[in-house]
């Protein structure tokens, strides 16, 4: 059982590192679709499929997990849901004013960040207080912290980009701030999740 949430948790992480990646050089490489303002925003390309189909599955895998306490239990099902409510409610096109179902995606989208910052500030941190933690749980406790405080950072970045007077924020959309801040906050959940099913810094055997 020990090996199945392992694996669980390396498969979530597997998916949140590869989904950059694959969303824009699949629509690059396979439909010459140009980098989009966001993540999200490949839902309206070619990779619509496989974009709904990453976030499903991180969603089912979420949905699956089961931590230490009810407190994790329920992390992981309310992550499960923001997951879906991303890939059901699509971003509003580019060039499009924002409309109710764009919000709602802002919604499920900021939620799920929130929720995966929670997993890595507070719930993987946790060490057993019946023992002292391992050289090696400390060190995973650094990446945890790194990788949380990193998807708080996007948020908040996110956050003021989408507050910035609209010539501002016309001028830098040619950098696509959001899909870097998006992409660098899903691979910090990644590297989190993987680095949770110890495929990094597994602890020692003992002797």
């Amino acid at each position: 059982m020990v090996y199945s949430y392992l694996t669980l948790r390396k498969a979530i992480g597997i998916l949140g590192i590869a989904m950059p990646f694959i969303v824009s050089l699949g629509a690059m490489l396979i439909f010459r679709t140009g980098l989009q303002s966001s993540i999200s925003g490949y839902y309206h390309t070619g990779m619509r499929d496989v974009f709904v189909g990453i976030l499903f599955s991180v969603g089912v895998f979420l949905l699956s997990y089961r931590g230490y306490s009810r407190e994790d239990d329920l992390a992981g099902d309310l992550a499960c849901l923001f997951a879906i409510g991303v890939a059901l409610f699509p971003t509003t096109p580019e060039g499009k004013p924002l409309d109710v179902i764009g919000y709602v995606h802002l919604g499920f989208a900021a939620a799920f960040f929130l929720t995966l910052t929670y997993f890595s500030l507070v719930l993987f941190t946790k060490t057993n207080p019946a023992k002292p933690p391992t050289r090696r749980k400390l060190q995973r406790n650094m990446v945890y912290r790194v990788c949380g405080y990193t998807m708080l950072a996007c948020i908040v970045l996110l956050m003021v980009y989408h507050m910035l007077p609209a010539n501002t924020a016309a001028a830098l959309e040619r950098f696509s701030p959001v899909f870097w801040l998006e992409s660098l906050a899903i691979l910090a959940f990644g590297f989190s999740w993987f680095t949770k099913g110890e495929a990094i810094l597994k602890d020692e055997p003992e002797g």
